[in-house]
């Protein structure tokens, strides 16, 4: 199992040592805002970094993708947090957030098992875009409390006056380096330069820090069971957050390694990854971390930066566990104005912006969806974004292709008429379909073409049948031909179900043969 990880398809160990060192330091600031967002102290989110970083580096099915805390998950996690401390006190809420992310991470590892990863394939272009604008839109939102005066994790009112200004000044010159460094220089992150100017800068400007609200000081992570009471009232409490929680981490991280395969022209394996976050929240849960999920800037840094194996993500994980371990005193001075500088620049650049381009050049329902999607992402949460927007995508292609069941004459004769059939036949165009035919009209036998045609679920065979009743009742006969292999089988599954009757010059229809009650014509 082991020698996977040092298996080397493209790059060099160079590349993967280098890449990992870049992106550990791109994880700290992440690590410790994301901590932030979530309201738990931020040695937690440091915690995080490292275990599922190392876990998913090392076991997971995408080499070369980054996983850590995560923006998308502390967005869920602070609601869960606030009602815990209403609960149990002060304090409660991160312990019971711990409980949420081990049970997280038993969903997505049955996930796995089940093989249901492949289920991001049903996840729409639309959907994509309004899940990253719903998400950045949240991002910012969640940094605005940083404007609020602070004392410890009490949160007070609006800064005012110098303080104000102070704290803008700061966030304004971190985005600004953040953007200019780039064109100067691509050699170190942009995000961790910013971060050390602005430290620099507060010496002269004094403002919030980390270590003011709380240190990072830390030593190697150790095991802890979460502090709550194990019973069925604080399961039925914390089972909707873990939902939650692990739909949305299992979704970024899916979309995530798409992204990542189209970039290196590669194939990871969903399931596998879905089993190693898994495991990793687990780990992450029992050890005092608040969980994690795949994170695509930090993905495309290390990817960037040359990591295409495993050691990238492994290299990364241990380094990020030597800033926690020594580095903890440098870690205390950073402001609190550079974090939220850093993750402004993260929402902005997850924003979608394409998506406002797309306004008058696609069909509105795709728009439509886009909106959609961001809208619920912003108001409940993202999971049930992206489950609605799905359902929404799908029916509107179901009222699109409802009108698209096309009829012709192929051949009209005094005692017979065919008939070409085309488009989908299914619960949405059935009613469509019947009423294109007039059985008082039509000779004494019609046949119908479905060499065009397919025939999707039930409803379809049911359409058929009760035409063939139509037609019955009249006095005359209709037959099908030209049915595929797939629509032969859901007939012979329907059984007494549904009867029609099959032309006997039907090449195709290969379930004539099988025993089904069919009506052949001589």
């Amino acid at each position: 199992m082991f020698s996977q990880w040092f298996q080397k398809k493209r790059g060099t160990w160079r590349d993967d040592a280098l890449a990992g060192l870049t992106t550990a330091l791109a994880l700290v600031p992440g690590s410790i805002a994301f901590a932030f967002v979530a309201g738990v102290p931020p040695i937690a989110g440091l915690y995080a970094g490292f275990i599922v970083c190392l876990i998913t580096a090392a076991f997971g099915g995408r080499p070369g993708m980054i996983s850590s805390a995560a923006g998308s998950l502390a967005v869920v996690m602070v609601a869960l947090v606030n009602a815990g401390n209403e609960r149990g006190g002060p304090g409660a809420g991160f312990e019971y957030l711990l409980l949420a992310v081990i049970l997280m991470g038993g969903l997505q590892v049955l996930v796995g098992v089940l093989r249901l990863g492949r289920l991001i394939r049903l996840v729409p272009h639309p959907v994509m875009m309004g899940f990253v604008n719903g998400l950045a839109i949240v991002v910012f939102l969640s940094q605005l409390r940083m404007f609020r005066e602070r004392d410890g994790a009490v949160v007070g009112d609006w800064l005012k006056g110098a303080e104000l200004g102070t704290m803008c000044g700061l966030v304004g010159l971190t985005m600004a380096i953040v953007y200019l460094l780039p064109r100067f220089t691509k050699k170190v992150p942009s995000s961790l330069v910013a971060i050390v100017v602005v430290s620099l800068v507060a010496f002269v400007l004094p403002t919030l820090t980390v270590g003011d609200l709380s240190s990072v000081r830390g030593a190697f992570p150790r095991p802890h069971l979460p502090g709550v009471p194990l019973d069925l009232e604080t399961l039925r409490f914390v089972a909707p957050y873990a939902v939650i929680l692990a739909l949305v981490g299992l979704i970024e991280t899916l979309m995530t390694l798409q992204l990542i395969d189209e970039m290196t022209e590669t194939r990871g394996r969903g399931n596998c990854e879905c089993v190693a976050l898994g495991v990793a929240n687990i780990v992450a849960g029992a050890f005092k971390a608040m969980g994690g999920c795949a994170l695509v800037g930090e993905s495309l840094i290390n990817i960037g930066s040359g990591g295409r194996g495993r050691m990238s993500g492994v290299i990364a994980a241990l380094a990020l566990l030597v800033f926690i371990l020594v580095g903890a005193p440098l870690i205390d001075r950073i402001p609190i104005a550079a974090l939220t500088g850093v993750m402004f620049v993260v929402a902005i650049a997850t924003f979608e912006w394409a998506s406002f381009r797309t306004i008058g050049r696609v069909a509105a329902s795709d728009g439509l969806v886009v909106v959609a999607v961001t809208v619920i992402t912003v108001w409940q949460d993202l999971a049930m974004a992206v489950i609605s927007g799905v359902v929404l995508s799908a029916l509107v292609f179901a009222w699109k292709s409802a009108r698209f069941v096309r009829l012709s004459v192929l051949e009209d004769a005094p005692e017979m008429r065919i008939y070409r059939v085309e488009g989908l036949l299914y619960f949405g165009s059935v009613r469509d379909f019947a009423e294109k035919f007039d059985p008082a009209a039509d000779p004494s036998r019609v046949v119908l073409d479905f060499h065009e045609a397919r025939v999707c679920d039930l409803s379809g065979l049911e359409a058929l049948k009760a035409l063939a009743g139509r037609y019955r009742k009249v006095g005359k006969v209709l037959e099908v031909r030209h049915l595929s292999p797939d629509c032969g089988r859901m007939l012979e599954r329907a059984g007494d179900l549904v009867r029609v009757t099959v032309a006997e010059d039907d090449p195709q229809y290969l379930v004539a043969r099988l025993p089904v009650k069919v009506e052949r014509v001589d």
